[in-house]
């Protein structure tokens, strides 16, 4: 095509970007990413004219013009745009150009893939509509690179910044390619490139180590699975297909593993291990909780109290007392709550709860008293050497019901607690936030979110971190309830936030671990997956080395770079 069509087709598409594809907030509908109507700003609603021919001759020839001196290539994207750009570049470009797609999570039944198509070696080139954060695409490079492939360059219609801004794709040495900036549409749309000072996209500032997989894992269960644990030498993780990990902290190499009995198919072991004085305690969906000797992964006892046990054990180490949660098949006794001996894995006391019982216990030390919530909606406290219930707090709206084992008031993780106020905290899949007193078992605040809350809250200070499936982490006021900040996370959040050098990691189900300023909820750096991170990061402090598992039962080793 010669240059002055070539021209001419730029024009064409600036015009239709320009005439149906920019959206004002005051001719629109727009909602923020928190869910509030904007009275102000603009949007790019590209996917409003790709979907057409004349507009994507004119996208086709000016792609295919740009990147003719790379010779034969492969086109990448993420969905939904990208790949609407994908298969029309490909459908236009030379005999033989194939391209692939990259799922935004992967998924979860039939073939489970994360990149739908094949990779071949040719060069590959990312395409998409729009490029602000692009952090989308980060993503899209790490789960390449996770299969030993390299992007060759980047291909935009419109990128919202300076090229100085994204240093993570200069520093790999791949070129952004974009037909058009905001600064093109200043003089009709009254738009300019983002630009905050001297503000960079948050780095990429960690180093691999070493990666451990460990086998079948089950994609479908996108769930907080089972937290690492370390000692001074080991790391420790339990697997879906029911296999208790003790892995070299140096190297990743494997110290010990020990199997469980019978479990549900991907369901073997959910239960976070707690480690005390060389011993590994867990449960497991055999129905057993276990205790394994550190060092060698003998099994020093089992104890048969359940039908499944998906509960965290929390040690009380005064009492030497261990606590978890339990569930059952049974129709009036489906839940529940057991304390044994450490030494021995004796029952020393138990009750039964009505509703399946997940959730995880806290042991509260200096009131010697035991918190656990179960899916009736209800947190019970108890007197942790007895086992006398203290208080049943019932978050259940009136109205509301539960099913038979199931429902939406269900209490799944565990508990935070603020010996300064004296209260506790957690969260429900209702999507709220209860404040209670520890004392009354009333309560004093409850903060409601966009959807339900699956992840353990963190309490700093005056502030309880939590993150929430509306794909948002929250820094909540203990004293008020009161939302402090707010940050998005750009999907799902079931990992329990963790509080490492002065700043909260936590993972997402983009992939994404982020180190957040726990004061203003601003990124500072963060590292990229290609699977779920749905668990809590765990930090090393002498080593400095931090472990980071996916929900598809692997365990990240990292350090900052």
């Amino acid at each position: 095509m010669r240059a002055t069509d070539l021209k001419k087709s730029r024009e064409r598409l600036k015009k239709k970007i320009e005439a149906e594809a920019f959206v004002r907030a005051s001719d629109a509908h727009i909602v923020s990413p928190k869910g509030e109507l904007r009275e102000s700003g603009w949007l790019f609603d590209l996917r409003n004219i790709l979907l057409r021919h004349d507009v994507m001759q004119d996208v086709a020839a000016l792609f295919w013009q740009t990147l003719r001196e790379r010779g034969r290539i492969q086109i990448g994207c993420i969905e939904t745009a990208g790949a609407l750009l994908a298969a029309a570049l490909i459908a236009a470009g030379p005999k033989g150009t194939t391209g692939f797609f990259i799922r935004k999570g992967r998924k979860k039944d039939g073939l489970m893939k994360t990149i739908e198509g094949t990779l071949s070696t040719e060069k590959i080139v990312l395409v998409d509509d729009l490029m602000n954060s692009g952090k989308s695409l980060v993503r899209q490079v790490e789960v390449l690179e996770a299969q030993g492939h390299r992007v060759d360059a980047i291909w935009i219609l419109v990128r919202f910044r300076d090229e100085e801004y994204y240093a993570y794709f200069k520093d790999k040495n791949i070129p952004i390619i974009s037909l058009f900036t905001l600064d093109d549409f200043t003089a009709t749309l009254g738009t300019k490139n983002l630009v905050v000072g001297e503000k960079k996209m948050p780095t990429r500032s960690f180093t691999m180590l070493w990666k451990f997989e460990s086998g079948k894992p089950a994609f479908f269960h996108v769930v907080p699975k089972s937290d690492p644990a370390i000692d001074e030498e080991n790391v420790y993780m339990g697997s879906d297909d029911g296999v208790m990990w003790g892995l070299r902290q140096e190297d990743g190499s494997v110290a010990w593993s020990y199997r469980v009995g019978f479990h549900p198919e991907g369901k073997g072991i959910f239960s976070s291990p707690a480690v005390h004085d060389g011993v590994v305690y867990f449960g497991a969906y055999d129905g057993n909780v276990y205790a394994l000797d550190a060092k060698t992964g003998n099994r020093k006892w089992i104890s048969y109290e359940a039908d499944w046990v998906g509960s965290s054990p929390a040690i009380a180490e005064d009492l030497g007392l261990l606590f978890v949660g339990l569930e059952f098949g049974l129709w009036r006794k489906r839940g529940g709550i057991v304390a044994l001996d450490l030494k021995t894995g004796k029952k020393k006391w138990g009750y039964s709860m009505p509703l399946y019982t997940h959730s995880s216990p806290l042991y509260i030390p200096m009131h010697r008293q035991v918190v656990i919530g179960s899916n009736d909606g209800s947190a019970y406290l108890f007197d942790a050497q007895s086992g006398t219930l203290v208080w049943k707090f019932d978050t259940m709206v009136p109205g509301e019901k539960s099913d038979a084992g199931f429902g939406k008031n269900d209490i799944k993780e565990s508990f935070a607690y603020s010996e300064q106020h004296d209260v506790l905290v957690f969260g429900t899949i209702a999507g709220r936030v209860y404040f209670i007193d520890r004392t009354r078992g009333t309560e004093r605040a409850v903060f409601s979110a966009g959807a339900g809350f699956y992840s353990t809250p963190l309490i700093v200070g005056d502030t309880a971190y939590i993150g929430s499936l509306d794909k948002y982490v929250y820094a909540l006021d203990i004293k008020s309830g009161k939302e402090k900040w707010r940050w998005y996370g750009g999907a799902r959040i079931f990992a329990s936030p963790a509080l490492i050098e002065g700043s909260i990691f936590i993972g997402a189900n983009t992939g994404r671990c982020t180190e957040l300023d726990p004061r203003t909820g601003e990124e500072r750096s963060y590292l990229a997956m290609s699977e779920r991170i749905t668990n809590r990061v765990v930090y090393n402090p002498r080593t400095k080395r931090f472990f980071i598992p996916t929900h598809a039962n692997e365990i990240y080793c990292v350090e900052r770079a």
